[in-house]
């Protein structure tokens, strides 16, 4: 990702806000999941004939979408080439095989849970996937245990761009939102955490080629760690 893309700068806040919790979207933004999705949506599209360049470019028009959402997308786009479920039941089968010895992680997510953790900060995952696959790939990745909570796609009464999801992390952790620092890798999630009233940072990833980013008052990094120093002083204070 070339920095000269997007203007990288700290989210808008009150002088001396300072984050009580913290809320992570999950795929693309701790676990670098998207890209073993890409891989294993294209490997379903080969079967069907589907080359892997128009496969590739539909997979990141669903990246940050729900569930129900983005199957409605793909049954569109499949255009009766494959049933959308079973195309979804072989997409999840070839993703956990590709996962299954081993869930990446994004850059510094780990070192970053630790420092958080050991300063007793709460934290919660708020992600679309649904909360079975959601809390099974966290704990494979060994980050579960550092989180209050995780809402899923399938636990909230609206999925993103709708608040619902930061509105109902922010609750489980006992905060109003607007004391939580926010973290999306995704336009649809940045919406959501945005119209919640978190203070949120954009950490850009895979993305659809010339999309700029919406211009919400969010802040942009480069990776999580960058993103941390720009709203935790507890963060920098426990990584100095």
């Amino acid at each position: 990702m070339d920095d000269l893309t997007y203007q990288w700068g700290a989210p808008q806040m009150p002088q001396g806000w300072r984050p009580k919790g913290y809320l992570f979207d999950m795929d693309g933004l701790l676990l670098d999941t998207e890209r073993v999705g890409q891989q294993a949506f294209v490997m379903v599209c080969a079967d069907l004939g589907i080359g892997e360049s128009e496969a590739g470019r539909f997979f990141l028009s669903l990246i940050g979408g729900s569930l129900p959402g983005n199957t409605a997308k793909t049954k569109l786009w499949l255009d009766g080439r494959m049933d959308a479920a079973d195309f979804v039941a072989a997409f999840n089968g070839h993703k956990a095989d590709l996962m299954r010895d081993n869930v990446p992680l994004r850059p510094f997510v780990r070192e970053v849970f630790e420092a958080l953790s050991n300063a007793g900060a709460k934290m919660a995952v708020v992600t679309s996937t649904i909360g079975v696959a959601a809390r099974h790939e966290l704990a494979q990745a060994d980050l579960l245990k550092y989180l209050v909570t995780v809402v899923a796609g399938d636990e909230v009464t609206a999925n993103k761009p709708d608040p619902a999801p930061y509105l109902q992390g922010a609750a489980a952790l006992g905060l109003d939102p607007t004391d939580c620092a926010a973290f999306e890798d995704s336009d649809t999630g940045i919406r959501a955490a945005m119209g919640a009233g978190c203070r949120a940072v954009q950490i850009p990833d895979m993305r659809p080629e010339n999309t700029p980013l919406p211009e919400l008052g969010q802040g942009v990094a480069s990776d999580l760690k960058a993103a941390l120093t720009l709203v935790s002083p507890i963060f920098q204070t426990v990584s100095a």
